[in-house]
């Protein structure tokens, strides 16, 4: 789990309750994307448009559209978005976008793709499940937000919107059991307590077994999870003003993340250690998909409170937006890295997390020939790591573990930002913005068995301009061209190379000394796109067509089993993605998306292949025979890691009239083909697979109570969900099997 050595794949952020919202008074008139009578709305360029007249590509998913793809976690969402993917590191959540993402963990690090919770950054790839029920929209923007969006969002941003609290009092209430023992509770409700005051509460309970069995013991309850969510919040409306302040608490006690098993090769065969016989399979390893070997508890623990205040004002000659937060979470976590029962290691890391931000939004007034957005931004997160040796202990708690180190990093980013897009006819528009952002990573250390070692600060300046150029043929619909440019922010490898004894040799330690932190410059993306937007209400086409220049790619490399991240590649990224939406008849609605992605990796001079250690390769790899060494390879025209060539899914949703109430009728279709999780781009392949869902519900005549049935994964693949590969030994997770469940609803 831990950037030393560990990665793998989950869904650490959870929007359970995406599922089936069908209700319009939770719902924004513009959210319902699968409706005739209403139009897409969004809020890709930071203030409400309609999404035919924005000139980014954005998948903007309503209730509908969530419900008929049965999306439960975030993560399902790319079952509905044509070009992304959520993969992540241990428990660490990294979605990717047409081919911009990470692999990398470390104190300071961060995603490509930016999530935004209300207008909120949330920066902690560790956040705990949210768990949401009144989900009003979100949004999936594609391609580099640098101007308006900042930091850490070459791939793009995805944008979550809920409900405020609503002077209506208003209600509701949901349960679900299914497979393996699965049962989620979840409650919203709303009401005024004085006139202009509002308040709302909701939360949410989840726990079940999973489906995998711990060889050792056979305990077929190793993968059991809990977690619940509660949130709370206060609407205050003054008129011209108003605010709203909200304070959430999650605990999520899941393992999920880290059931891993031995990882089976196509060219090596199963990659355990050596010193495990293959006589010993089913004894102290396993590869079936349902089943682990674990010698030790291994487990993910978090904790997580969020204070969130938004105020608003109308200035007259402008609206003014006010976002100020402070979240705290804290990770405890312990995974096997051996991925079999031998005691061989065990990781231990502890993660805490501080992340203050303040941002001022100033919109103009819609209705004039220039619409323009200005704002600063200010983030500061603290994390600090802690890594521990479990393999001798059953627990960190009460007895202790062996400390072996540790590191942190304070991020800071200061910004400001202006977009303008003016009117030159009624059917011609141009857009330009920039943004200048100073980053800065402070007060960074790390204690490697020692008292902690400061390193000195570093920071950088960036400025990230956008031009765009729109002609608009009909009301109904938009052609655009645009350039943007994005970044992912410098880092301080205070986790690896400040603290190895050796390095990897870069341009700035040509003789990769020791202790010598890697001066791990920003990634940086300039994207060309052009498409084209149709939306009558009734069909609804978005396509587009892109090219990628990625510099500075911030890689993470193994020389003796130390990882060192530095600026390793670059990359040329091109292709075409669209989606399409089409009401046949009064009740029958059809969705379908499409992307393909020609992402290869460009000069990777010491990519980074996996090969068994052996006697005659382990003084050149400096690793142990038995176990893995990291071969640097000079690669080019390659793919990229985590990037399928085509993403695509279909979907259907039927309504009708059953016993005087509604019956809705929905299932959905993911396809994905082969994606390699290496981080060279040439190893550890899944090959294609697909993913149905379906769901069926009934709600009575008054619109108070609702029934329904739903089943995932129903043709039952099993396909690799992750590969963790460090020098240990490789693991692999695995999808759950087909599930099913009943889920009954209460509305007031």
């Amino acid at each position: 789990m831990r950037r030393h050595i560990i990665r793998s794949t989950t869904s650490v952020f959870g929007l359970i309750g995406l599922v089936a919202l069908s209700a319009p008074a939770f719902a924004q008139a513009d959210s319902d994307d699968a409706s005739v009578s209403s139009e897409i709305v969004v809020t890709a360029q930071r203030r409400q448009e309609r999404s035919v007249d924005v000139p980014i590509s954005v998948t903007a998913l309503g209730q509908e559209t969530l419900a008929t793809a049965n999306v439960q976690d975030l993560s399902d969402i790319s079952r509905v978005t044509p070009s992304l993917r959520f993969d992540t590191t241990g428990a660490f959540s990294q979605p990717t976008i047409r081919g911009i993402g990470t692999s990398i963990t470390t104190s300071g690090g961060g995603a490509n793709v930016g999530i935004y919770v209300d207008g909120f950054y949330s920066p902690n790839p560790l956040a705990a499940d949210m768990q949401l029920l009144n989900v009003q929209s979100v949004q999936v923007l594609k391609g580099p937000q640098g101007t308006l969006f900042g930091r850490n969002t070459t791939g793009g941003a995805i944008l979550i919107q809920t409900a405020d609290p609503s002077e209506d009092t208003g209600g509701q209430f949901k349960a679900s059991y299914g497979r393996f023992n699965e049962l989620r509770l979840q409650g919203y409700a709303t009401t005024a307590i004085a006139e202009g005051v509002a308040v709302d509460i909701e939360g949410s309970y989840r726990r079940g077994d999973g489906f995998v069995t711990n060889i050792i013991g056979n305990n077929d309850k190793v993968g059991k999870f809990e977690s619940w969510n509660v949130r709370a919040g206060l609407k205050l409306d003054f008129g011209p003003a108003s605010l709203v302040v909200r304070y959430q608490h999650g605990d999520v006690n899941d393992p999920t993340s880290l059931m891993s098993n031995t990882y089976v090769d196509p060219v090596f065969g199963e990659m355990k250690p050596g010193f495990v016989p293959d006589i010993t399979r089913g004894i102290l390893y396993t590869t079936d998909p349902d089943q682990v070997a674990l010698d030790r508890p291994t487990f993910f623990r978090s904790k997580n409170d969020m204070v969130q205040a938004t105020f608003k004002a109308d200035l007259g000659f402008a609206d003014l937006t006010s976002y100020s937060q402070y979240r705290g979470e804290n990770v405890d976590a312990s995974q096997n890295l051996d991925n079999t029962a031998a005691p061989i290691f065990q990781l231990g890391l502890p993660v805490k997390n501080d992340t203050w931000s303040q941002e001022l939004l100033l919109n103009s007034k819609p209705g004039s020939a220039l619409q323009w957005t200005g704002g600063l931004f200010y983030f500061s997160n603290r994390d600090t790591y802690f890594t521990y040796v479990d393999t001798t202990v059953s627990s960190r708690d009460p007895i202790g573990a062996t400390r072996s180190g540790g590191s942190s990093t304070t991020t800071k980013s200061y910004a400001a930002f202006i977009d303008a897009t003016y009117e030159l006819s009624p059917q011609l528009f141009v857009t330009a913005g920039v943004r200048y952002a100073h980053d800065a990573v402070t007060n960074a250390y790390f204690n490697a068995g020692a008292p902690r070692t400061y390193v000195p600060n570093i920071s950088s300046d960036r400025v990230t301009p956008r031009v765009v150029v729109r002609y608009k043929p009909s009301e109904e619909s938009s052609i655009y061209a645009s350039f943007t440019r994005g970044y992912k922010a410098a880092l301080l490898d205070v986790g690896g190379t400040c603290q190895n004894l050796t390095n990897i040799p870069t341009p700035t330690n040509p003789t990769g000394a020791g202790r010598t932190c890697n001066d791990v410059k920003p990634e940086t993306i300039n994207a060309y796109e052009v498409g084209f937007k149709y939306d009558d209400r009734k069909l609804s086409l978005d396509f587009s067509a892109f090219y990628y220049d990625y510099k500075n790619l911030q890689v993470s490399l193994f020389l003796a089993s130390q990882a060192n991240i530095i600026n390793a590649a670059q990359s040329k990224i091109y292709g075409l993605d669209g989606s399409i939406r089409y009401e046949l008849f009064d009740g029958f609605q059809i969705s379908a998306g499409g992307s393909w992605t020609h992402a290869r990796y460009k000069d990777f001079g010491i990519a980074p292949v996996y090969v068994p250690c052996t006697a005659a390769n382990s003084a050149t790899l400096r690793c142990t025979p038995g176990l893995f060494g990291v071969q640097l390879t000079p690669l080019d025209d390659v793919s990229m890691q985590r990037v399928p060539e085509f993403t695509g899914n279909i979907g259907a949703r039927y309504k009708t009239e059953i016993g005087g109430g509604e019956f809705v009728l929905s299932g959905n279709l993911y396809y994905t083909s082969k994606v390699n999780f290496g981080p060279s781009g040439v190893q550890f392949p899944q090959k294609a697979y697909e993913v149905a869902s379906a769901r069926a519900q009934w709600t009575d005549p008054s619109d108070t109570f609702t029934v329904a049935v739903w089943g995932d994964n129903l043709t039952n693949n099993r396909y690799l969900t992750a590969v963790q590969y460090n020098t240990i030994g490789l693991g692999a997770n695995w999808s759950s099997p087909t599930t099913y469940g009943v889920e009954v609803g209460l509305k007031f």
